[in-house]
């Protein structure tokens, strides 16, 4: 009982500094829609650098990622650790320096409205808005399952998960809806901090334990000789520069990612952020992945539907030091969901509401109905996390939460076409995001169930060649319609052929 009450002390101890974080930038905060959505572009470089991070982690940083290198080795480093976070800091430069520069010139806050400006269509911005929320309620959903699960585990079952996923939704819309992109950043940094401080001292405290990194790592190798050697693990080439495209491609579109682009105070804090993602990247990834990697040396077992980081913190370090780990996964999953109901709510009222239903809204109102958004769109996921597996077909919800990375992946080339093609027109965006969700979706659905419908085709991923019919269609549908006026590319410093 008293271990109970501790783990929970820590847990809500937590749970309320966060929310104190979201009441004082509250008082910070104006009633206009450009500030609740993007702190009135005013972040510098540490908070941008550590709201993207936070915002990128949920379950998997803590649960999902040891688990992949329990079972198949530790060559997730390479995927995750560096070639992701060579790749997106690249395309931060490519997509997020020019977003930056277009959206602070054109007041900018979403996608959807950057591309429906530079196309002159309503049609196109509703169309990248819908899509984006598809992939973006079942991820949010997947968050609040994981934080239910986390607390039944912290408290065997003390707390059940209803009421965890319940307690944890609460707390992020109270300081969502109060406090908006500033608190949301705010948190994200000391979340992430905290973070990566409970995960390095998770790697020091079973290592010592356990006898040292050499001990471990000669431990895990002597159990599977494979995890010792480059390529000898379960994952082939195609298999991590596949993963490792489709997830970085994938991050550039996601929403809560890609708003990060519009908010930096000035050119120097996008620029100095996206050189030192990669570093930011290998510091978490790195002792996550080993702690996984080294359990396998330990002897550890891992029932079924379990996770592994738990189970070797529970047998390695003390009861109130796994307490702080889940608190830790916790804020990985706050810190991921918190931005997508923001965004979520962004690109409803936006992209959907103000253009669809009342254009004439005024600033002060839409950024109410964008308060009132993040209430329902929470509510709305966390009743589903509730039914999930209760029947009526929401196990789909669960695998599109799980492959939204390739749908959102399916947006970034025509993004880049349009940001540096002037040739691109409506009519092929429209067409190129379209075409490759129509192939994409039935693939996440149902590849490998289905005779006709693989998980590879000679031996690449299938969500790899949905983003080459993205730029096929995009590209092949432009060269045969008319393109936009002129003036509409060179806002966006597009020259013309």
């Amino acid at each position: 009982m008293a271990e109970l009450g501790t783990s929970l002390g820590i847990v809500v101890g937590y749970l309320a500094i966060t929310l104190a974080v979201g009441l004082v930038a509250y008082r910070l905060t104006d009633r206009s829609a450009e500030d609740y959505y993007l702190a009135s572009r005013s972040v510098g470089t540490v908070v941008l650098l550590f709201t993207t991070f936070a915002t990128l982690l949920s379950a998997f940083t803590f649960f999902g990622g040891p688990n992949l290198a329990f079972s198949a080795g530790p060559e997730w480093i390479l995927v995750m650790g560096l070639m992701d976070g060579i790749l997106f800091a690249l395309l931060w430069y490519a997509i997020g320096y020019k977003q930056w520069l277009v959206g602070k010139a054109h007041g900018y806050v979403t996608l959807g409205e950057m591309l429906g400006d530079r196309f002159g269509s309503t049609g196109l911005r509703g169309l990248v808005a819908g899509v984006s929320l598809l992939w973006l309620f079942p991820y949010v959903m997947l968050q609040q399952i994981g934080a239910g699960q986390a607390l039944v585990g912290l408290t065997d079952g003390a707390v059940p998960y209803w009421a965890g996923a319940a307690m944890i939704t609460v707390f992020m819309v109270a300081y969502v809806a109060l406090s908006g992109l500033r608190g949301v950043a705010w948190t994200d940094t000391l979340q992430g901090v905290f973070m990566l401080g409970v995960v390095w001292l998770a790697v020091a405290w079973v290592a010592s334990a356990a006898g040292g990194v050499s001990a471990l790592t000669a431990g895990m190798a002597q159990a599977n000789p494979e995890f010792a050697s480059l390529g000898g693990g379960l994952y082939s080439p195609q298999w991590m520069i596949g993963t490792a495209v489709v997830i970085a491609f994938g991050v550039a579109a996601f929403p809560q990612v890609n708003q990060r682009f519009f908010m930096a105070d000035r050119a120097e804090t996008l620029k100095r952020s996206f050189a030192l993602w990669p570093v930011l990247v290998l510091l978490l990834f790195v002792p996550a992945f080993l702690l996984g990697s080294w359990a396998v040396g330990l002897g550890i077992t891992v029932p079924d539907g379990s996770n592994v980081l738990p189970i070797l913190l529970n047998e390695y370090t003390p009861a109130w030091f796994a307490a702080l780990v889940v608190a830790g996964a916790l804020a990985a999953m706050m810190s991921s969901s918190d931005s997508m109901l923001l965004s979520g709510s962004s690109y409803f009222t936006r992209d959907l509401y103000r253009p669809f239903v009342a254009p004439d809204a005024s600033d002060a109102r839409e950024g109410w109905i964008a308060r009132v958004g993040v209430a329902v769109f929470a509510a709305s996921t966390f009743v589903a996390s509730l039914l999930v597996g209760g029947g009526g077909g929401l196990d789909v919800l669960v695998t599109l939460g799980d492959t939204a990375f390739g749908g959102y992946a399916q947006l970034t080339i025509p993004l880049l076409l349009a940001l540096y093609w002037a040739r691109t027109t409506k009519w092929g965006m429209v067409a190129g995001i379209a075409a490759a969700e129509a192939v994409y979706i039935p693939h996440a659905l149902f590849a490998g169930d289905v005779a006709f419908l693989s998980t590879t085709y000679l031996t690449w991923d299938y969500a790899l060649w949905c983003m080459l019919v993205s730029l096929v269609v995009t590209v092949g549908v432009s060269l045969v319609t008319t393109a936009a006026p002129a003036e509409n590319a060179e806002k966006f410093g597009v020259g013309a052929d």
